[in-house]
């Protein structure tokens, strides 16, 4: 009888530790180690340099000129072509960020701060889907009675079978039957939490999509660790997916995250499904951002933009109109840039404001920017353009609380803070777009085309851009710079000064 060996695996990381520890050493998050029971087994594994079994069969791993045969592997060639055909979900906002659609047999994993809207979202798109296909909703947080509660608020408490023409009778003017013959379209929920009994529902129902809400309250009886761990969750994960690819059914999960914004529990859960969605927003403002960072199916770094209404998550079609101010009454040290999420250009309001600072050291605050990015900026704008800033608090923000941290915000944030500095207004009409360099030049960025494009269509006029890129021959002024002083020389116009402000103040 082998003897039972006891290690401790981190429920934050996922890392092993041969004894318990106050604190994970790999992680450092404290009280995370959970102790862990494994049998080793009696039979004696060979060893690398050893000769096992089929290597006795073959001459001790000599072919004696024998041709080389593929035993299971297979060639491209042999692999037969498959056309997927992507479903739509509903929602034109969640098929972009999976990559045009959902694909049946795929894992999507979805995280969020709790309260966010995961399970509303998914829910709307389980209610949609549901119109043509049979949807399995499997709730581990909340019973049948809750969900349904939650459904008639949003709702969607009332699901459809398959409506095709040629299954639709018309009863008088408006009525419409459903044919009995058009079965298998519908919404079923399953508050259960034991894997096995969501295993067997799965097999008996065949649903074409199946939701887990959430995968943290999944448990396997067979393990003696409590749901939520470590070991709890990577091994229902890798029997759902296990099903999900035998059976080609669509598996959406909805995961916890940590109190830094990532996935709970191990590593490996985002590595074993084929897409990561995470669900995010500001809980005091009612837009959703749902971004993709890993998809196996389509383009990576994606978001897609929802509102929360009373009935629930609603798309947002144009998006820059949210992300946009007032253009009507500019306020000084304001900006608008061109960011891309992705494959998607939005225009967004960058607000700037400069003060003297009442500290031995300035302050500076960053809100949906890189607040390392914004230190660098302030450096280029003392050194290079002459602008005391080691002497002013800086403050700097994004309309609507949208992240924007690429590089192609550069030179809206310089030029916002040179209008706060000066008290001067940046011409509503113009858009920003560059990278600053530390030498003060104004770099190119990519997806130029795309970002003219978005801001011509929004009624810009003009656009101060990188010098030394192609532009596209759109119905908008393209100023090329090559130096930040260049660009605040454009971007802010000069005040001519009048009589009153040569006369000398009255108390000098």
């Amino acid at each position: 009888m082998a003897k039972p060996k006891t290690f401790y695996i981190c429920n934050e990381c996922g890392a092993e530790s041969p004894q318990w520890f106050g604190k994970c050493p790999a992680c450092g998050t404290y009280n995370s180690l959970e102790e862990q029971i494994s049998i080793q087994s009696s039979v004696d594994v060979p060893s690398r340099g050893g000769v096992s079994g089929w290597q006795s069969a073959q001459g001790n791993g000599k072919s004696h000129g024998k041709p080389a045969k593929a035993r299971a592997s297979l060639t491209f060639d042999q692999i037969t072509d498959r056309q997927i055909a992507r479903w739509e979900s509903g929602y034109e906002e969640l098929d972009r960020v999976l990559g045009g659609g959902v694909v049946p047999g795929s894992m999507v994993l979805i995280g969020g701060d709790p309260g966010i809207g995961k399970s509303t979202l998914l829910l709307q798109v389980s209610n949609q889907l549901a119109q043509k296909y049979r949807i399995l909703y499997v709730t581990g947080e909340e019973s049948g009675q809750q969900v349904k509660l939650r459904a008639s608020r949003l709702g969607v408490s009332k699901t459809l079978n398959v409506v095709n023409k040629d299954q639709i009778t018309v009863v008088g003017d408006t009525t419409l039957r459903i044919n009995p013959d058009s079965i298998g379209a519908d919404l079923y929920v399953l508050p259960e939490t034991d894997l096995e009994e969501i295993l067997r529902e799965i097999d008996s129902l065949k649903p074409n999509v199946a939701v887990i809400d959430s995968i943290q309250t999944v448990f396997f009886p067979a393990l003696t660790s409590a749901p939520g761990s470590v070991a709890q969750v990577r091994e229902c994960t890798a029997a759902l997916m296990k099903v999900a690819k035998h059976e080609d059914i669509t598996m959406l999960i909805v995961g916890h995250v940590t109190k830094e914004g990532a996935i709970a529990g191990p590593k490996v859960l985002e590595h074993l499904v084929d897409t990561v969605l995470y669900f995010e927003g500001d809980r005091f403002a009612s837009h959703r951002l749902l971004r993709t960072v890993k998809n196996r199916f389509g383009a990576t770094h994606e978001i897609g933009i929802f509102e929360m209404v009373t009935d629930g998550l609603r798309e947002v079609a144009n998006p820059s109109e949210l992300f946009l101010g007032n253009r009507d009454d500019p306020a000084p040290g304001t900006a608008i840039v061109v960011a891309c999420e992705g494959t998607r250009p939005i225009v967004v309001e960058l607000q700037a404001l400069v003060s003297p600072t009442s500290y031995p050291s300035p302050r500076r605050a960053a809100t949906g920017i890189d607040y390392n990015r914004l230190v660098q900026i302030l450096a280029v704008l003392e050194k290079r353009v002459g602008i005391p800033m080691s002497k002013l608090d800086s403050y700097v923000a994004s309309a609507g609380g949208l992240n924007v941290e690429e590089p192609a915000v550069d030179l809206g944030i310089a030029i916002a803070i040179v209008a706060s500095f000066r008290d001067r207004i940046v011409d509503p009409g113009t858009v920003l777009i560059g990278e600053v360099g530390l030498g003060g030049q104004v770099r190119s960025v990519s997806q130029m085309e795309l970002r003219l494009k978005e801001a011509a269509k929004l009624g810009f006029k003009r656009a101060i851009v990188p010098k030394g890129q192609k532009f596209p021959d759109l119905d908008i002024e393209i100023l090329p710079v090559a130096k930040v002083i260049d660009a605040i020389i454009a971007a802010i116009p000069h005040q001519e000064l009048t009589a009153d402000d040569l006369e000398p103040d009255e108390d000098e």
